[in-house]
């Protein structure tokens, strides 16, 4: 392993989907089905002492293409009123959103992102690429809204590995 929570093949992958070297990775939190990361969990507070409250932070540029293209379709918007008039939505959102913040200080307590989770949670809706991301880490039913965007999303790996043409 690599000091920053990766072997020397998840580091390259993550290197060259991200377009520069991964910061504060803690572990691969889950694999596309195409065998390479398309989740890393992220320490709370990066190497330099900035506070991160991404935990789960998503890699793949063809994953992170399609959530981008889910958002830019006024998807949110429609989650966040789904969210607003459907209370089991909302109750899972919100227990999401405290088992994210449990995880999270359970890596290490950074008091400056008490309280504070990703993506909007637990009342709005701002990043699909984290709720995603939450999502396939925890898998089904850690995270109902990223859920629910995963399950609109075409087969990303369906026509090459997340890093396949990195060479």
């Amino acid at each position: 392993m690599t000091a920053d929570g990766l072997s020397a093949a998840d580091t390259a992958a993550v290197t060259w989907q991200l377009g520069r070297a991964p910061r504060g990775v803690v572990r691969v939190a889950h694999r596309c089905p195409c065998g390479d990361p398309d989740v890393v969990m992220t320490a709370p507070r990066l190497p330099d002492g900035t506070p991160f409250p991404t935990l789960y932070y998503f890699t793949c540029p063809k994953g992170a293409a399609a959530i981008g293209t889910l958002e830019g379709s006024g998807r949110m918007r429609a989650l966040e009123g789904q969210l607003a008039d459907d209370a089991e939505l909302a109750s899972g959102y919100r227990a999401a959103h405290e088992a994210y913040l449990a995880e999270r200080r359970a890596l290490e307590a950074v008091p400056e992102l008490d309280g504070i989770s990703a993506g909007g949670m637990p009342t709005r809706i701002k990043c699909l690429h984290v709720l995603v991301a939450h999502a396939l880490a925890g898998g089904a039913g850690a995270n109902p809204v990223g859920d629910l965007a995963l399950a609109e999303l075409p087969e990303w790996w369906a026509t090459g590995g997340c890093a396949t043409e990195r060479g």
